[in-house]
């Protein structure tokens, strides 16, 4: 690829385009509003198919079980939002992290990934939205690696560069495939999460104001993250960082509505949680600041049209 062409595909893209999610929708209550958003989005976004990520928290007891549990919740959220035409279209991640950089764990995602790839180019990419430990995308890079020009990766993870380390979730659950995918060569997009899309919150009163009783998908991703919040902050008040948004709204960021990027190049996650020095790598597009305000409208009239 040449770099007049990386950089095209490192721009906001016009036009519809086509776009596969990959999310470990169980995790927490945000990936559920990335789905709804992504799938609101229909004028611009044609999703193509949704794959579930491997994750490991209080909310599964491991990897393949975080990975199963997301797929149960892509199921979820597609019914509520009236789409179960697309079930067809979501496939099962992971069962396990990237044991090394050279060993890929193969799925049904990957392989779907692999396959539908290889209908686009550099000049007519996928963009491949991943908003969980990205697993799945760096093992179909490592089983097919000629994917790399003809797709767009956009991730949610790790932290801003400022904060001095690499430290956090979707990171560190599998730096290895990270670091894949940050060296692959495929134009890449990232989405910082502390010091950057922690700023995308939104709170009770808004919820229930903006999204509450407004249709079944408003009304679960209200009274969803309500219910997780109010676990732990019952009786205080809280708002909730929604990330994962965040991804998805790259791709509709037309002169810079919703956040603001530059072009850098791409550093490289190490095992000892800090971003190591890579002066010579690939040019890709850093996001550091979320506009929250227009985000949130844009997010809130799709999700109650």
């Amino acid at each position: 690829m040449t770099i007049e062409q990386r950089i095209r595909n490192l721009q906001v893209p016009a036009g519809p385009i086509d776009v596969v999610l990959d999310t470990d929708a169980y995790n927490e209550i945000d990936d559920q509003f990335a789905i709804a958003y992504l799938l609101r989005s229909g004028d611009r976004l044609n999703t193509k198919a949704i794959y579930a990520a491997p994750f490991f928290n209080a909310h599964s007891t491991g990897p393949e079980d975080g990975m199963l549990r997301s797929y149960d919740e892509i199921i979820k959220l597609l019914k509520l939002a009236g789409e179960d035409a697309r079930i067809k279209d979501v496939y099962r991640g992971s069962v396990r992290y990237l044991p090394d950089e050279k060993t890929p764990v193969d799925s049904d995602a990957a392989r779907d990934l692999c396959d539908r790839a290889m209908n686009y180019s550099p000049e007519k990419p996928l963009y491949v939205v991943a908003i969980g430990a990205i697993t799945n995308i760096a093992s179909a890079l490592l089983m097919k690696p000629e994917i790399a020009e003809r797709i767009v990766v956009v991730w949610l993870g790790g932290t801003g560069l400022e904060i001095g380390h690499s430290r956090e979730f979707n990171m560190r659950q599998d730096v290895a495939a990270a670091r894949v995918v940050m060296s692959s060569g495929a134009p890449f997009v990232q989405l910082p999460c502390a010091g950057v899309v922690s700023a995308f919150t939104i709170s009770k009163p808004e919820l229930l104001y903006w999204l509450a009783d407004k249709n079944p998908l408003a009304d679960y991703l209200a009274r969803n993250t309500i219910r997780e919040a109010d676990e732990y902050a019952a009786g205080k008040p809280w708002t909730r960082v929604i990330w994962d948004v965040t991804a998805v709204a790259w791709l509709l960021n037309d002169g810079g509505r919703f956040m603001s990027t530059r072009l850098i190049p791409t550093p490289m996650p190490e095992y000892d949680d800090r971003y190591g020095a890579n002066p010579d790598g690939d040019l890709m597009c850093y996001v550091y600041s979320i506009h929250r305000d227009a985000l949130m409208e844009d997010l809130i009239n799709k999700l109650t049209k």
